[in-house]
């Protein structure tokens, strides 16, 4: 049975994304998979490929993993879209149950300085407040 609260990107999800949206394998010694292969001139790619692939609960999980990584760099880089963000809100929202964990990890809500924070924190502290999932401002 899937999980449909995932905390961690399986192999099988890696698997899965690589082969149905041409990410690359992981290498031999590699970690932080799903950070390694963002990429932020892909974001529309990955958003396209969440909302029209059939991906199952742990590639949803990994993949939206990789978006925000890609939107974050995007971010910072000044080349994000105001429409990757209303995608990632709406997936967010409706999937989450499946993102709690990655919500969480992302809005770094035990840090009260923004310095210490990613870029995309303030972006995902919205959805916190909205989705009502507790926690600190």
């Amino acid at each position: 049975m899937e999980n449909i609260n995932p905390k961690y990107v399986t192999r099988s999800a890696i698997e899965g994304l690589v082969k149905k949206i041409k990410l690359p394998a992981p290498k031999e010694f590699s970690q932080d998979w799903e950070y390694e292969v963002s990429d932020s001139s892909r974001v529309a790619d990955f958003l396209f490929a969440y909302e029209n692939f059939n991906l199952d609960i742990e590639e949803k999980f990994a993949l939206m993993i990789v978006i925000i990584s890609s939107y974050e760099d995007a971010m910072i880089e000044e080349k994000d879209e105001e429409s990757w963000g209303s995608s990632i809100r709406n997936h967010l929202l409706k999937d989450i149950r499946i993102h709690k964990n990655t919500i969480d990890y992302w809005a770094m809500l035990d840090e009260d300085d923004m310095e210490n924070c990613f870029f995309v924190t303030p972006f995902i502290r919205e959805i916190v407040n909205v989705a009502k999932l507790g926690g600190r401002n």
